[in-house]
């Protein structure tokens, strides 16, 4: 069992054709189910193509009519990423994968209003993951992004964070204490994004086969503090937690648009003090959250 997505999971790359796209696509298809997995590229302009045996359409929605894929990953470059989360949420996918970084704030305000009205007039809900994010992994089944798949084992334990390269330390923590991930999932540090910690903490609640979670979150945005309180109310397994940026000046800008401290509550430390309060186990150290959840199983 995992969240998301599995080993029978049907994807779709939206800039196949690109350097990047055609770069972890080949890393994808290589991964685990990855050869069954990546089933669809598009580019208007290429279809009828091939890119690594994999068949390139014209749009979203005829690769998925074509091909029964329900997932789409994102490389198209910022300026036509928003427009590309569009056609993939107009195709009636089940879940947008955006890896871009840099996409334009005004055209993702836009982008996520229309998917609003579009739920609210009695469409169906894509859900979207990023942008600016690694993607997500279910060890040994598939991986769908830009995280390297040789870290991860299969196992029992979730990852959510909206640091790639934190994702990536937790999980080498994990394997190397030998527990592996049940999925990790990536949720990007931009500011206006789709899914939360709190979506993210909610399915591995509800999953079976997760028994415990590291939550990675940053500074900037109230995200963290309301998955929190959701997990002190409803969360049945234990939590260790990490905020990044514990030295980070206010009003200044940290690696990610997101990043930025504008009140007193989205500070490091006022994060950190409510995840405690919460029954999170936290830990100021991130070399510490693989040994602190191993303490807690």
């Amino acid at each position: 069992m995992s969240i998301l997505i599995n080993k029978n999971t049907k994807v779709i790359t939206q800039g196949i054709t690109g350097k990047t796209g055609q770069f972890h696509t080949e890393k994808c298809q290589e991964y685990a189910n990855g050869k069954n997995c990546f089933v669809a590229g598009v580019n208007p302009k290429k279809a009828g193509e091939k890119v690594f045996d994999i068949p390139i359409y014209a749009s979203v929605k005829d690769a998925a009519a074509d091909t029964g894929a329900t997932v789409s990953v994102i490389y198209v470059p910022p300026a036509g990423a928003a427009d590309a989360i569009w056609e993939a949420v107009e195709a009636d996918l089940d879940l947008v994968v955006c890896i871009t970084e840099g996409i334009p704030v005004r055209d993702m305000l836009m982008v996520r209003n229309k998917m609003k009205q579009k739920v609210a007039a009695g469409g169906k809900e894509t859900r979207l993951l990023g942008p600016n994010c690694p993607g997500l992994i279910t060890p040994e089944e598939i991986k769908i992004g830009i995280m390297p798949g040789h870290i991860h084992r299969k196992g029992r334990i979730g990852v959510v964070s909206r640091s790639g390269t934190l994702t990536y330390e937790a999980v080498a923590q994990l394997t190397e204490i030998g527990l592996g991930q049940s999925s990790a999932v990536g949720i990007g540090g931009d500011p206006i994004n789709g899914l939360k910690h709190i979506d993210i903490m909610r399915l591995f609640n509800d999953d079976p086969d997760t028994d415990a979670v590291i939550m990675i979150g940053e500074i900037g945005g109230p995200d963290e503090a309301e998955a929190a309180a959701w997990c002190k109310a409803n969360m049945k397994k234990p939590v260790v937690g990490f905020i990044a940026g514990v030295t980070a000046p206010a009003g200044k800008r940290m690696g990610h648009a997101g990043a930025l401290i504008s009140g007193g509550a989205d500070t490091a430390e006022a994060k950190l003090a409510i995840m405690e309060e919460c029954g999170f186990t936290i830990t100021r150290n991130p070399s510490e959250m693989g040994r602190l959840l191993k303490s807690l199983l």
